[in-house]
């Protein structure tokens, strides 16, 4: 890296000196950069604004023996890579239809340069140095600025596509702050603004890939993955981000190796028996498509290494040379991996298809020529300028080869992404183009910085893709789901079953988990662990030197050990587990219905004293002591409520209010019909002229009743708060799987006490009435109170040995269901009928009615004229 950056240094000198970049003058002349070097091969066209280009058309270079006698020969490259031949005429393609069209730049054509970059930093490098150095139209020659206009032509670079390669050239062109607009390059290094200023890219940073994958492998529950990593920057980068992480996970990585760049037969071998050892059965390869493939290629050599779930990183996840031919097929049926979104381009397969040796620009193409001979497999026997062309072991080529009657990865299109990626990086800096045209003079920065227009670009195409790029020159993260599945007819098809957006929020990743084929054509998700889960009767012990997700199953000791009162054995007899709390609660059935009882009894009595509200003035609401009336209704709402507290979880406040406010509510109510009942009985036995009895029993005496009655209750649970107070209380029993949960009385003499006391308020009220039921009717309401205690009594009767006998939370519902039933019993036998009249009969609510049925009862009754007014 010291040696590279320093001959960086030395070029970049080199090239000041030399005036290729001068920042005053206008001159730019030509240097021989270093002396006998012989200029690359280049695809170019003129126009007013040139754009380098940068394309790895060949995947290997064959290093020369260098002697240092003599001078170097040419470098070699090998391997033509016609998916990336298809990139390249991808751009010449955005160009020219930006030249046709017109509208995004009028009056100004754009032209190119090409380079090949052979899949090597040094080669890239060179092309880079070229495309800095180039003589004429490269936009910096002849550049004028007159007044009020700005630099119309401005150069920059799309590319390279291997992350290693952007490394060496985005140091280089940041220097000069040139824009490179990358289309494949996707190393999360790249995306330091610090180091390389002038990059920016139209494919995602591998970060977002690994955050995809990550999710992916928590998604399906794998806790044992390898990683394979190619040596390069991308491989490198991208394993160990995901290394990173999946150990954050709580997962574990099986393996991490490395594909040597030589792919040595030995050192790749040794990797696949790795794989095997590992016991891993999900795989990650992160690496480009030539390493995959010499990864691949060895794993058939060792019988396939079947029943491995791969993984692809973005670079191979749709790479025609890994799913065309059949030999993988075996192996790689049912891969997973990510692509970035594709899309339909127009024209395209036209203008690809357009290529042929005998078109008047075949010779000043010095890549058609490999490109023809490597497609059909045949020798031109041509001779380019600098080139000559000598293939063994082919035969001549007859001159009627069509490109259409030829199917291979350079003319399909229905997979295009990164071919995409190059258009929208075209697009891009045209757009930045027609901004920096409308910049006014004082206004923005200078005409030859388009590094700061292309930063800004912001455009939707005509596919309705946005396009633009954040602080660090990234565009947003959509990646598709791809599942490697056979068809029928044996091809291979890369069918879309999820997707991932890093804009979407939490739930980036959505997968279609019912449309995945696994390896092995299975519909079932492979497990990936170290080791499995230990059956019953073993415990884990952790493996010595071992990653956590691996241990042994020890047997446990011969021992019993019991488990705490609020935990239940498992079935296996190999765990204690929390048993189920019980408790009425607002969620179950049981609760919700004495809830809605509760509060229809309480709606009940607001509409009663809504009636009697309206009807105050009438007789029989007069003459039943309204005042009394109000207070009884008001008590028999509380006594509704009060039901409430004995629904949920039961708390400390829960249970001491519960009790308090149920024994207070109920005296306060019978109480009131005591007083009633009282003064009732008292007016009818006074049957001596001039007796004074009643005035003991007026208004401020019935209400002296009331609140002596209820204050003796109040006493009464005061003290039972202050000594011995109703607290919640766990009941465990052994042999249940449940736990309990109630509230202990504290003092059952206390809560004898509030119970007797309301039963005896009661049975008093209940005799009182007894003596009283042949009263006249209209005059007292004996009858009524009589039957309404007995419907109070004989339910509190019964909740005693229903509520000892009652388990668990059937004793709070036995408790809850009296207090409603005796509250229905109140409302209805004492305030049904008056409503009744209230409501239906009104002619039976008039002062001369009950008048003349009054005095019929009274005088066959013996009683004294005297009271009947």
């Amino acid at each position: 890296f010291v040696i590279l950056r320093a001959y960086n240094n030395f070029v970049l000198w080199g090239l000041l000196w030399c005036g290729l970049f001068p920042y005053n003058s206008h001159q730019v002349q030509k240097c021989e950069i270093i002396p006998g070097s012989m200029s690359l091969p280049v695809l170019e066209k003129r126009g007013d604004i040139i754009l380098g280009g940068l394309f790895s058309l060949h995947d290997m270079v064959v290093e020369p023996s260098l002697s240092y006698t003599s001078t170097p020969p040419l470098t070699q490259c090998t391997r033509f890579n016609f998916r990336t031949f298809r990139w390249m005429q991808t751009m010449i393609f955005a160009i020219e239809e930006i030249n046709r069209d017109g509208r995004l730049l009028p009056n100004i054509t754009l032209g190119y340069k090409i380079y090949d970059s052979c899949s090597t930093p040094h080669q890239a490098l060179r092309a880079a140095m070229e495309l800095m150095g180039t003589e004429k139209g490269s936009g910096l020659e002849g550049e004028t600025q007159s007044k009020g206009t700005c630099h119309e032509t401005v150069p920059a670079v799309i590319g390279d596509g291997g992350s290693t390669q952007s490394l060496v050239v985005a140091r280089f062109l940041g220097v000069f702050h040139v824009p490179q607009v990358s289309y494949f390059s996707s190393c999360a290094c790249l995306s330091d603004k610090k180091e390389f200023p002038a990059f920016l890219r139209t494919m995602p940073s591998d970060f977002f890939q690994v955050d995809a994958l990550i999710q992916l492998v928590k998604h399906f529950g794998w806790t044992w993955v390898g990683v394979i990593a190619g040596d390069d920057a991308y491989g490198r980068g991208g394993a160990n981000i995901f290394a990173n992480k999946i150990i954050k996970l709580g997962a574990c990585v099986a393996l991490h190796e490395i594909i040597p760049k030589n792919r040595a037969q030995t050192a790749v071998s040794s990797i696949v028996s790795k794989i095997r050892s590992s016991g891993a059965r999900v795989i990650l390869v992160f690496a480009l498509e030539q390493d995959a493939e010499a990864l691949f290629d060895e794993a058939l050599r060792h019988d396939g290494l079947t029943g491995i779930q791969w993984l692809a990183s973005e670079a191979w996840s749709t790479a025609a040379v890994l799913s065309t031919p059949k030999k993988y097929h075996h192996i790689l049926q049912g891969s997973l991996g990510f692509a970035i979104r594709q899309a339909h381009i127009p024209g395209l397969q036209n203008f690809l298809l357009r290529l042929h040796p005998t078109s008047p620009d075949a010779l000043e193409d010095p890549f058609l020529i490999p490109f023809w001979e490597e497609v059909f497999q045949c020798s031109l026997g041509l001779q380019a300028e600098g080139q000559e062309h000598y293939v063994e072991g082919k035969p001549p080529c007859s001159g009627a080869e069509e490109l259409g009657s030829v199917t291979n990865i350079y003319s399909d299109v229905s997979q295009l992404r990164i071919s995409y990626n190059v258009y929208k990086a075209v697009y891009a800096i045209a757009h930045a183009l027609k901004a920096m045209r409308s910049c006014e003079k004082g206004k923005g920065p200078f005409p030859q910085q388009l590094l700061h227009y292309i930063k800004q670009v912001e455009y939707s195409n005509s596919f309705g893709d946005e396009t633009k790029f954040d602080e660090n020159g990234d565009p947003a993260a959509m990646y598709d789901l791809i599942n490697w599945q056979l068809k029928p007819n044996g091809e291979m098809d890369f069918v879309t079953i999820g997707k991932f957006d890093e804009m979407t929020g939490k739930q980036k990743l959505q997968i279609q988990d019912h449309n995945i084929v696994w390896n092995g054509n299975k519909t079932k998700v492979p497990m990936s662990v170290c080791s499995s889960i230990c059956p019953p009767g073993t415990r884990k012990a952790i493996r010595p030197n071992f990653p956590i997700c691996c241990h042994d199953c020890v047997a446990y000791a011969i021992e019993c050990v019991r488990c705490l009162p609020e935990f239940w054995s498992s079935a296996d007899r190999t765990a204690c587990i929390p048993k189920e709390v019980e408790f009425l609660s607002f969620s179950d059935t049981m609760g919700v219905t004495l809830m809605a009882v509760s509060l229809i009894g309480s709606f009940c009595t607001c509409v009663v004293v809504f009636i009697f509200s309206r009807h105050r003035t009438t007789p029989i609401v007069r003459a039943n002591n309204s005042e009394l009336s109000f207070l009884l209704l008001f008590s028999l709402t509380l006594c509704f409520l009060c039901s409430l507290t004995f629904i949920g979880r039961p708390s400390e406040w829960s249970c001491m209010l519960r009790h308090t406010a149920f024994g207070i509510t109920f005296v306060l109510c019978i109480s009131c019909v005591l007083g009633k009942t009282i003064v009732v009985l008292m007016a009818f036995r006074a049957t001596l002229p001039g007796s004074n009895v009643m005035k003991w029993f007026g208004p401020k005496q019935q209400k002296a009743i009331i609140i002596f009655c209820t204050l003796i209750q109040v006493i009464i649970c005061t003290t039972w708060l202050v000594v011995a107070p109703p607290t919640p209380r766990q009941l465990i029993p052994r042999k249940s799987a449940i736990v309990i949960l109630l509230c202990d009385e504290g003092s059952p003499i206390a809560f004898a006490l509030v119970l007797g006391y309301i039963g005896l308020l009661a049975c008093i009220c209940l005799v009182l009435a007894f003596l009283a039921r042949k009263l006249p009717d209209n005059f007292n309401e004996a009858r009524i109170i009589t039957f309404s205690m007995l419907i109070f009594c004989a339910v509190w009767v019964a909740f005693v040995p229903a509520y000892i006998t009652s388990p668990g939370k059937y004793s709070t519902v036995t408790e809850v269901f009296a207090i409603l039933a005796s509250s229905y019993g109140l409302l209805g036998c004492i305030f049904a009928p008056k409503c009744y009249i209230i409501l239906l009969r009104p002619e039976k609510n008039t002062k001369e009615t009950l008048d003349v049925q009054s005095c019929r009862q009274i005088l066959g009754g013996h009683v004294p004229s005297v009271y009947i007014l």
